[in-house]
């Protein structure tokens, strides 16, 4: 039985042929197992994932193996962008067997969910120290038949361990001080010579552009106390922007680069990466490479439904043979078939990209402005249930089974807040305030339903605080959301949300900030007063122009008419604007404190 044809991810209709009896990710499989009496292997990997191609051209196209795979287990293949909290449960499990975390990630699992070993790639022959795929299937087997009590054991002591690993909340949220010192330890790894961020003193590599990061130095608070910080990411965008990383024929930029001095990259171009660095970019004054990315979402990524697709490959068929990266290395693309798109529509990343469109539009060119209309309407349309709760992602527009996360209900909020300050419509930041206030319970801050049932089940739900990687955490980009309301004027209690999260991540994102920009970003939000510039009047005004290009942590231009709308629906910063002499008119606010006032551009510095 097919059981991967129709699903809504395009890395699990990639695997559809496979000889392996596949099953997608749900609570069939797990019964299956304990009715059979074997172990689960649970693979997970993306569409644009290298290494996932090789192992599956290697181990899971190969019918003996697949035998194998039959005969003694049952097989379980998880798209990691479709269900991040199942890849962040497991990553935490793997970490017990390998120090060497990544995808495609493989994970051995009892019928009741507890992980008993685990790795990533596996060869199709031995490499020493590295076994091959068949000699890690036969030990797996001989200790499920032979030593079962063992493995039963490794499961249970696993399980009980991540438990007892998560992070209890910090009795307060880190000081600006705090912030400031981490700030300058992240500028301490700064590669002098090449820009960005070494992984460690001998400067190893990949290197990655590492978005959240270059968004928390570029924080205006930190520069009393972090002064070169916002220099630190201004010098990696350059050099991002001048090296290999750069694609300047598609625009955007690759995944990571190989070695120090950014060249030899990984092909595969992520929304999540060109998003963020469209944010990055106007933080830095640098209108160009905002744009240059901006491009590259629209153009490349976006669909014809107006979702943004969530990445595109790495490797086209060229010549009838498969190549990593040899269309983007050609001379001349147009006799080349792309790489294709993983049209996946994630729920979340399209927030990241409406945010970061928004923004690219009222300073740059206003298409983007509509692009990003155009993405927000289309994953309402297509990702959003009759009840309001969202799903994890959308392929042609069919909803995917997974659930949504805190990703998508943050990001997406995050997306229509932005959209509702650039386009002054009042309904998308109702539409934010909803899915955020979706999350807000008496029992914690969860999306609806309390995450993956089969995770809560088995008790195997992720510990601890969750990184910052290529975008923000779930937590994070929640708090961001929560954050964003409040500085609207929604309520003291959405503050209360974000200062939560960032008090349960203050002590590990403190010790190991490189890790963890996004949430150290909006912890300097709370710590520092906002300020909050508001243009009541005609957009195209000159001081509505002289307002976006204000570091502020909102500005909103609205007619006079939708001031009174957002004042209506809650949201009390726009109480009372009005057009004075019906003159486009700023009011500057400022630690609390508003100035008086003023149809003067050159009052808003």
């Amino acid at each position: 039985m097919n059981r991967l044809a129709n699903a809504s991810s395009p890395y699990l209709r990639a695997h559809a042929d496979n000889p392996v009896a596949w099953f997608p990710w749900g609570a069939e499989a797990f019964a299956l197992a304990a009715e059979r009496d074997v172990p689960v292997m649970v693979s997970i990997g993306y569409s644009t994932c290298h290494w996932c191609h090789v192992m599956a051209r290697e181990s899971f196209q190969d019918p003996e193996v697949a035998a194998i795979l039959d005969d003694g287990f049952v097989a379980i293949k998880v798209d990691r962008e479709e269900h991040p909290d199942v890849d962040a449960a497991y990553l935490d499990a793997a970490s017990a067997f390998t120090p060497h975390l990544g995808w495609p990630l493989t994970v051995f699992v009892s019928p009741q969910g507890r992980v008993f070993y685990a790795g990533t790639y596996f060869p199709p022959a031995p490499r020493p120290p590295q076994p091959s795929f068949r000699q890690v299937l036969a030990a797996v087997r001989e200790a499920w038949t032979e030593r079962r009590s063992d493995v039963d054991a490794t499961g249970s002591s696993l399980r009980d361990a991540l438990a007892a690993a998560a992070t209890a909340p910090a009795d307060a949220p880190p000081s600006l001080a705090q912030l400031a010192a981490a700030a300058r330890t992240v500028a301490a790894r700064e590669d002098r010579e090449y820009a960005g961020f070494a992984a460690g003193p001998a400067f190893e590599t990949p290197k990655f552009p590492n978005t959240p990061v270059l968004r928390f130095l570029q924080h205006p608070a930190l520069a009393p106390e972090a002064p070169d910080a916002a220099a630190v990411a201004s010098r990696a965008l350059r050099a991002m922007a001048g090296s290999d990383l750069h694609d300047t024929v598609e625009r955007g930029f690759f995944r990571y680069a190989t070695r120090r001095d950014w060249s030899v990259p990984h092909y595969e171009r992520m929304l999540t990466d060109n998003a963020g660095l469209v944010e990055v970019a106007l933080a830095a004054g640098d209108d160009a490479t905002a744009i240059d990315a901006a491009r590259f979402l629209v153009d490349v990524l976006q669909l014809p439904s107006g979702g943004i697709a969530a990445a595109q490959d790495s490797e086209s068929i060229i010549d009838g043979v498969r190549n990593e990266g040899g269309y983007y290395r050609a001379t001349d693309r147009s006799t080349l078939t792309p790489p294709a798109l993983d049209a996946k529509v994630v729920t979340g990343w399209n927030g990241h990209a409406i945010a970061a469109l928004a923004a690219a539009g009222t300073r740059t060119d206003p298409r983007f402005l509509e692009a990003a209309r155009w993405a927000a309407d289309a994953v309402l349309e297509s990702n959003m249930a009759d009840d309001g709760t969202l799903r994890r992602a959308s392929l042609d527009e069919i909803r995917s089974a997974a659930p949504a996360t805190l990703e998508d209900y943050g990001g997406l909020a995050r997306g229509l807040i932005a959209l509702a300050r650039a386009t002054g419509e009042v309904a998308y930041a109702e539409r934010a305030r909803a899915l955020v206030d979706l999350c807000l319970g008496d029992d914690g801050i969860h999306p609806p339903g309390g995450g993956d049932p089969v995770l809560v089940a088995q008790g195997m739900q992720a510990q601890g605080v969750p990184s910052d990687g290529a975008s923000p955490s779930g937590p994070s980009v929640f708090a961001a959301a929560a954050l964003d309301l409040w500085r609207l004027g929604a309520g003291e209690r959405y503050r209360a949300a974000a200062l939560a999260l960032v008090r349960a991540a203050t002590e590990t994102a403190l010790a190991t900030p490189l890790a963890h920009g996004a949430i150290l970003d909006v912890a300097v939000g709370l710590a520092s007063a906002p300020r909050q510039v508001v243009v009541v009047g005609e957009p195209d005004a000159e001081i509505a122009d002289a307002a976006r290009r204000v570091a502020a942590d909102v500005v909103a231009v609205v007619s006079p008419s939708q001031a009174v709308a957002f004042a209506a629906a809650g949201f009390e910063l726009f109480e009372g604007k009005v057009a004075l002499r019906g003159e486009a008119t700023a009011y500057d606010c400022r630690a609390f404190t508003c100035a008086l006032p003023t149809t003067d551009p050159a009052a808003l510095v």
